[in-house]
């Protein structure tokens, strides 16, 4: 198991990694004046970029109550329990799932993320 130091960490770095495979897919796509510019008109994503642009909303969206949990079971020192480690492994699963568009599996391993989110809120609650 990893810490939940360690996934906290980790988790950041999976962030900076949704957004520059984000960036890097647009440069293709969009181009650098895109990208530099004020964006005043929305352009065509095309599906890689959109899955990209997806992915990190989504990731944006579970890190939030993930970090709750984990800074919750570091500040209350319950931790040593599987939850982080699961969601982590979950989410750097989910990256390359997400944009190769495997559809059943990407919704199972979110699902496996929100099975580490619980078993966070479990080790919370029991201590």
């Amino acid at each position: 198991m990893l810490s939940e130091l360690a996934c906290l960490e980790i988790g950041i770095v999976l962030w900076i990694v949704h957004v520059l495979a984000q960036v890097l897919i647009a440069l293709g796509n969009v181009g650098i004046p895109y990208l530099v510019g004020a964006r005043d008109v929305p352009a065509e994503p095309g599906t890689l970029l959109g899955r990209a642009t997806r992915a990190l909303h989504n990731y944006v969206e579970n890190f939030a109550p993930f970090a709750a949990a984990d800074l919750g079971l570091i500040a209350t020192q319950h931790t040593g329990g599987y939850g982080a480690t699961v969601w982590i492994l979950a989410r750097v699963i989910y990256v390359p799932v997400y944009l190769f568009g495997v559809p059943y599996l990407r919704t199972g391993i979110w699902g496996g993320s929100i099975v580490g989110l619980v078993a966070m809120l479990a080790q919370l609650a029991g201590h």
